[in-house]
């Protein structure tokens, strides 16, 4: 495929070596630089998108790539409550968009069995949850995206718990919160240059139970959203990354 990156730092840059890896060819790279490519034009030398940027750029990237009737990969997070219009819009062009908090498989596998966790772990209600997400310090949403899947994937399968609420702790910060019991504590913590490293911790009074997926690097993610947008190219429509894997078969 030819493949456009809008987003061109770390992750695009490793997306860029993993796709060049799997045959394909980047056609066009978008950062702060280049912004003056990025043009109907230029976009439809694509086959498909994958955008990493910021909440700041991403919905302005997303019109982009609607105007040019290109598919397009989301993996900036911190914009989700857009989600239901940017679906809306999607679906009356006729538009393709595929979008994801976490892009890696193991992420994914880790998702569904914190939903099959959950369902059990609802059937004792003396241990308390709760969900720990560790990132480096350039990370510029709290909780990640990842952390907040995490979370709704135990709310929506958890009768004590219907919101979660969110705790961020740095060297220099320590933002404090008041947690009811129907709320999820996710516990933020920002550390040098941790790739990411999400734990769901139930406590009791007797024993503790933790269930973590430890990125090693970047390259999971980047494989994830190559692997994306080889599904997605030849669709329309509105997806999730759920839409990529069937873990019922």
């Amino acid at each position: 495929m030819k493949i456009a990156l809008l987003g061109y730092g770390k992750m695009g840059k490793i997306i860029e070596k993993i796709a060049l890896s799997r045959k394909h060819e980047i056609v066009l790279t978008i950062d702060h630089e280049t912004l003056h490519d990025l043009t109907t034009e230029n976009l439809q030398k694509a086959d498909v998108v994958i955008e990493f940027t910021t909440p700041a750029s991403v919905l302005s990237n997303i019109e982009h790539c609607f105007n040019a009737n290109v598919p397009v990969v989301i993996g900036t997070t911190g914009w989700y409550e857009k989600l239901p219009e940017v679906k809306q819009q999607c679906i009356d062009g006729n538009k393709s968009l595929l979008w994801a908090s976490n892009f890696s498989v193991g992420v994914n596998v880790f998702f569904h069995v914190n939903k099959l966790l959950a369902k059990v772990m609802n059937k004792y209600p003396y241990y308390e949850v709760q969900v720990e997400e560790i990132h480096h310090t350039q990370k510029m949403d709290s909780p990640s995206g990842t952390a907040i899947t995490i979370a709704e994937g135990i709310i929506n399968n958890t009768d004590t718990k219907n919101e979660w609420v969110n705790v961020l702790t740095t060297d220099d910060k320590d933002d404090d919160a008041n947690v009811a019991p129907n709320q999820l504590l996710i516990e933020s913590l920002r550390i040098d240059s941790v790739p990411g490293t999400h734990t769901v911790i139930y406590d009791s009074e007797v024993d503790s139970i933790e269930f973590k997926h430890t990125a090693h690097n970047r390259n999971g993610f980047a494989l994830g959203a190559v692997l994306a947008a080889e599904w997605l190219h030849d669709k329309k429509g509105f997806y999730s990354v759920e839409a990529m894997f069937d873990f019922n078969s």
